[in-house]
C-alpha cells in the first residue's frame, strides 16, 4: 500500500526526465532530426549554442540575468534580515501591526502596483535604467523574506547576545557577527528561493527593462524563439531554452538538500 502512494510522483518524475531528455538532447541535433523523431542521428551539433551566441546577444541577456538575480537576492538580504531580526527579537509597541502589514502585503498581485509602479519611475525619471528592475525586484520580495526570516531569527537565544553586550559588543556587530550566521540555514533557503524567481520572472521585466540593452534572458528567450520559428531553427529554440533553464536547474540540484534542511529547521523553529 505504501509503494501505491508513490505511483503519482513515480509517474510525474518519469513524465518529467522524458521531457527533459528530449529538449536536451533536441538541442544538439539538427532540425531535420528534430521532425524526424531521430534526435542524435546526424550526431552531436554544439553549433546550435555556438550559432546562438553570435546570431543574437545571448551573452548580454545571459549577464543581463546574472546582475538583476544577484544583485537583488543580496540586496534583499540587506533590507529584510535587518527587520526580520527586529520583528523576531525586539518586542516594541505596534509590532503586531507591522507584522501584519508584511503578511497583507504577501497577498498583493503585481498585476494590482504594476501601474503604479511604472507611474512612479517615470516622475522618477528612472524608467530603462538597470536599477529600476533590481529595486522592484527586492522590495517586491521582502514581504515573503521577511516571513521566512522571523522563524529562523526568533529561535536563536537570547543569552548569546547578552553575552556579547558583556563582552563589549553592540547591538549592530552582535547580529553580524553572531545573529546572521546562526540564521545562516534560511538566509541560504531564502536566497535560493529568491534566486529561482527572480531568474525566471518575466512580468516585471517586461514592463521595466523592455529595451534591447536591458533585457533578461527570460524576456529575450521569446524574442529568440519568434526570430528562429521564422528561420525554421527548431534546434536554436531547443538551444535557447537550455540556456535558460539549466543554471536554475543546476543550482537545485546542487542545494536541493540546503532548501529541504532549510524549510524543516525554519518550520520547527518558527
Amino acid at each position: 500500500m505504501k509503494k501505491i502512494r508513490y505511483i503519482p510522483l513515480y509517474a510525474w518524475l518519469l513524465f518529467s526526465i522524458v521531457l527533459f531528455g528530449y529538449a536536451f538532447l533536441a538541442s544538439f541535433s539538427t532540425t531535420r532530426d528534430i521532425f524526424t523523431n531521430k534526435l542524435l542521428s546526424t550526431g552531436f551539433h554544439f553549433s546550435n549554442y555556438t550559432n546562438l551566441f553570435k546570431t543574437t546577444d545571448m551573452g548580454r541577456y545571459f549577464t543581463n540575468s546574472v546582475i538583476y538575480t544577484v544583485v537583488s537576492c543580496l540586496g534583499i538580504i540587506v533590507v529584510a534580515a535587518p527587520a526580520a531580526y527586529i520583528l523576531g527579537r525586539v518586542e516594541f509597541r505596534g509590532k503586531r501591526i507591522v507584522n501584519m502589514m508584511f503578511l497583507s502585503a504577501l497577498s498583493i498581485p503585481g498585476l494590482l502596483i504594476s501601474i503604479p509602479l511604472f507611474a512612479l519611475f517615470v516622475q522618477l525619471k528612472l524608467t530603462g535604467s538597470i536599477f529600476t528592475l533590481i529595486f522592484i525586484y527586492i522590495f517586491t520580495n521582502v514581504p515573503f523574506s521577511v516571513f521566512l526570516l522571523v522563524g529562523f531569527f526568533s529561535s536563536i537565544p537570547k543569552e548569546l547576545e547578552e553575552s556579547a553586550a558583556m563582552d563589549g559588543c553592540g547591538p549592530i556587530k552582535a547580529f553580524i557577527r553572531i545573529i546572521m550566521p546562526m540564521a545562516s540555514p534560511g538566509i541560504i533557503t531564502l536566497s535560493i528561493f529568491n534566486f529561482l524567481g527572480i531568474w525566471n520572472e518575466y512580468f516585471y521585466a517586461l514592463i521595466f527593462a523592455n529595451s534591447p540593452e536591458r533585457k533578461p534572458l527570460s524576456l529575450a528567450l521569446q524574442s529568440i524563439v519568434q526570430g528562429f520559428t521564422n528561420t525554421g531553427d527548431y534546434a536554436g529554440i531547443f538551444a535557447a531554452s537550455m540556456i535558460v533553464f539549466l543554471p536554475t536547474f543546476i543550482l537545485y540540484i546542487l542545494v536541493s538538500k540546503k532548501i529541504v534542511a532549510g524549510i524543516t529547521v525554519g518550520a520547527v523553529k518558527g
